[in-house]
């Protein structure tokens, strides 16, 4: 009897439940590197309340790769910071889910060669997919590898533009 029970315990745990959910493949959405970086823009936006995909944001990412914003500190010194993926979904993921937050790539600049790639993506960021008017707007310099499978985000390095520093004509869509 004791050997039933054991083996019945050894079979609980090592076959998963119905009820245990199987791991997503995000493959296909890392193929090209059109379809990396509309995941990208898309993993992070969403409306106020909305949960974001974290696991799909991760995926997207090379696993040292560094998130690393520019800013003026408190004394208006320009500053970078440096954060993992790990890090920008703890400093910003609550508010990006309290506040909604949508962020839309309007004009890009892609350059190549062999496996890496270069992007300066454009974009411009609102609180709700219905507002009309951006609350701010800036560059998202992103490098990226490909590993014969796949793209790999390596580093994105961004600025918001500021009245002292406005986004150049050439970085903004044709009108």
């Amino acid at each position: 009897m004791k050997k039933i029970i054991c083996i019945l315990a050894l079979l609980a745990v090592a076959l998963p439940s119905q009820s245990q959910e199987k791991a997503k493949d995000y493959s296909k959405k890392v193929k090209t590197l059109d379809g990396t970086i509309k995941t990208l823009y898309s993993v992070i936006s969403g409306e106020k309340g909305a949960e974001r995909d974290w696991a799909l944001f991760k995926f997207l990412f090379q696993p040292n790769a560094k998130l690393i914003p520019t800013g003026k500190d408190k004394e208006g010194k320009l500053k970078v910071r440096f954060m993992s993926p790990d890090d920008y979904v703890k400093s910003s993921g609550k508010w990006l889910v309290q506040n909604g937050f949508f962020e839309k790539e309007v004009h890009r600049k892609v350059n190549t060669f062999g496996n890496i790639a270069q992007i300066f993506s454009t974009y411009e960021a609102y609180y709700s997919k219905s507002d009309k008017k951006p609350f701010m707007r800036g560059i998202n310099s992103i490098q990226l590898f490909n590993d014969g499978n796949r793209w790999w985000i390596i580093n994105i390095y961004w600025a918001p533009e500021t009245k002292e520093n406005p986004i150049p004509g050439h970085y903004l869509p044709i009108q």
